[in-house]
Order: C-alpha cells, then structure tokens, then sequence
C-alpha cells in the first residue's frame, strides 16, 4: 500500500485527488493539506511514501516545500505538480530532489501510473516540459546580473539590493541598466517577467523565501 500525501491549495482540486486515488487498489492518501506549512507539519505523523505537491503553494513555494519535505523524510517520492508549463521549473525540481513533474491536466491513469512509479524508484516528467528545457534559450546575463534581477524580482528596492550585495546604490542601477538592454525589455518590470518566461531567474536556484513586493517597483 503506497502512502500518499496530498499538498494542494484549492480545494475542488484537492478533493477530486482524494477521490481518484481512494479508489485505487495498493493506494492510500494518509492526509491532505492546502499549504507547505501544514505539509511539513504532517510529515512526523504520516511518514508518506509519495507526496503530490502543488507548484503554487500559497505560504511556501512548492519546489522549497517539498526540498524541506525529503530533508525530514529522504524517502518520500515528491511529485511537483505544477497548473502550466514555465521554463525552470523542471530544473529547480530536479535540482531539489523530486522524483516527478507533472501538468495538472494530466489524466487520472498517467497520474495513477507515475505514483507506482516514483513509488519504485523511477523519475516520472512531462515530456512536453522536458523537451522545452533542452530546447531553451541560453541565459545573456551574467551571474552577478542574475543576483540583481532576482532580488528585484523578489521586490527589493534599488537601497535593498545594495546592501544585500555590497554594492553602491549607482553600480545597481547600472546593473538593471545593462540588465533591461541585454533582454530587450522596456522596465525592470518587463525584464523580470521575460527572465521569468524563460526560466533563467530560478534556474537551478531555489526561490527566496521573502514575500513577494513587485507592486512597489
């Protein structure tokens, strides 16, 4: 019997799981949480085989939560389970330890199989994502580039991002400069959003764990 937690946050999502697998013969869903906290927490009484963990998270991103999940429980199986394809994720996943990336759109018997599988040791991926990580453009900025940008991303201001990397305020803003022309965009704004889109910000990089201030950029 394969022990199975489920780490999703909307609920409709997360019941029609419950229902799936219930019916599954050698399948058991031990407990079902809608965030990485709760998630965590569950691991020192339900010790699951397999964890389905929602990409979109709402305290904690679902690659990190499920990094911290195989810390305290090496040999759960963690399939990310993510709404839509976006170039890195595959990576950062792979990176953290999981052992399977799946779409939500998958149908109920890929889903079935790839719990077996990951269950005995295999790596299950969506093949479409896949092929779009091999096949991604290679990232024009340099890792000190990167620093910035991410930090921008994650709504640091110019000051922010200074003192978190020991630099002057001016070097910054010649950063983010050189950063928006290497890209082609028009804003930092604009220049997070296509770094994001293809998959250069977190690759290989966990995301921070700082809440999220882009609306003040």
């Amino acid at each position: 019997m394969i022990r199975v937690l489920i780490a999703e946050n909307v609920h409709l999502f997360r019941s029609g799981l419950v229902a799936l697998l219930d019916d599954e013969p050698g399948i058991r869903v031990v407990e079902t949480v809608d965030c990485g906290s709760k998630l965590l927490a569950a691991t020192a009484y339900c010790r699951p085989e397999v964890a389905l963990v929602d990409l979109g998270l709402p305290d904690v991103d679902g690659i990190d939560t499920g990094a911290m999940l195989l810390e305290r429980v090496p040999s759960c199986a963690v399939i990310i389970m993510a709404e839509r394809r976006r170039l890195g994720d595959l990576r950062r996943a792979v990176a953290a330890g999981a052992a399977g990336f799946l779409l939500k759109d998958t149908s109920p018997a890929r889903l079935v199989q790839a719990i077996h599988d990951v269950a005995n040791g295999d790596r299950v991926i969506d093949a479409d994502l896949a092929v779009a990580e091999l096949t991604a453009s290679q990232c024009p900025l340099t890792p000190r580039e990167l620093d910035v940008l991410r930090a921008t991303a994650d709504g640091a201001t110019v000051a922010e991002i200074a003192r978190t990397l020991f630099l002057a305020a001016g070097t910054v803003r010649n950063y983010l400069a050189r950063i928006v022309s290497k890209i082609g965009a028009r804003t930092r704004l604009e220049a997070v959003a296509i770094a994001e889109e293809n998959g250069w910000l977190w690759n290989g990089t966990a995301r921070s764990r700082r809440p999220s201030r882009r609306s003040t950029l």
